[in-house]
């Protein structure tokens, strides 16, 4: 007879997204993962089959908790576009200063395990494109709404970069001109 998992599943789905947002997915050991989520080997296995299996409900869960919060800001009216955009490139330079290097997990991932991995690939081009229309949406209420579509692409792209030069240990100085320069053009 089987026995009754001990553990929350949602639970060991977030301790495992702070482990691979630390280290990533490449460099996430099992020993690592174990240890993070407080689990047995079986355990694990059990549970979520195997390491990519694991990180595909981390982005599912990176998706609806992180994604999902800056798509609303940059959609929800009430402040201008420009605005929104602007709260958005500075959560870059907040998180910094708050002394997060983490980066953004997504971003990582596009960077590392999508560029390899098919299904990976696809989690994250889903969530790239929720962002992109979150930027379109900002965008539709600035002056470069006949625009919005290219823009879009093009502000997830810095988007992407900056959250990569964060984790990558760029000057915080760095962060906040580039940021700065965002605001202007947007």
């Amino acid at each position: 007879m089987a026995r009754p998992r001990t553990f929350d599943t949602d639970t060991a789905v977030a301790d495992a997204m702070d482990v691979f947002w630390a280290l990533g997915y490449g460099e996430a050991t099992l020993p690592d993962l174990l240890e993070g989520m407080n689990l047995t080997r079986g355990s694990l296995y059990k549970a979520f089959t195997d390491k990519k299996t694991l990180f595909l409900q981390v982005l599912e869960r990176y998706d609806q908790k992180e994604v999902a919060g800056a798509v609303e800001i940059l959609t929800t009216p009430g402040k201008s576009g420009r605005c929104r955009i602007a709260l958005t490139f500075n959560d870059i330079v907040t998180s910094v200063e708050g002394g997060d290097r983490r980066g953004c997990l997504l971003c990582s991932a596009a960077a590392g395990p999508a560029t390899f991995d098919p299904e990976i690939k696809t989690a994250v081009a889903r969530s790239m494109q929720r962002m992109q229309f979150g930027f379109r949406t900002a965008l539709q209420d600035t002056d470069k709404a006949a625009h919005a579509e290219d823009l879009s692409h093009f502000l997830v792209h810095q988007y992407v970069g900056g959250w990569i030069m964060a984790r990558s240990g760029a000057p915080l100085e760095t962060l906040r001109q580039a940021c700065a320069a965002m605001e202007r053009h947007f």
